[in-house]
């Protein structure tokens, strides 16, 4: 469970989201590397927040550095699940027809 504070000021907590998906990796011959952020140190996760929004959350394996959440349109949610290779819900449907050719 983390809680973030967003840009707008509204507080999110990842154990109240409705839905939440991992981020897929794919082996690169030495480590694995995460298909949202194209690197084996930073990773991400989208989560569906109590109200229907949508917000990906950043940890780094980097000493120091921070983590962070932050809100995304339901355009760019489509773009995360098909990037990850994950199924579309419903709601997202027509926003992933839009994204993807």
């Amino acid at each position: 469970m983390s809680r973030y504070r967003m840009s707008d000021g509204s507080v999110v907590d990842t154990a109240n989201a409705t839905a939440h998906w991992e981020e897929d990796t794919y082996f690169d011959g030495h480590n694995r590397i995460s298909r949202a952020t194209g690197s084996q140190w930073e990773h991400q996760k989208l989560y569906r927040s109590r109200k229907g929004r949508y917000y990906v959350e950043h940890w780094s394996q980097w000493q120091g550095s921070r983590d962070t959440a932050e809100w995304v349109s339901n355009e760019e949610a489509a773009r995360w699940l098909l990037a990850n290779e994950q199924e579309i819900p419903a709601e997202l449907a027509s926003a992933a027809e839009q994204v993807s050719e």
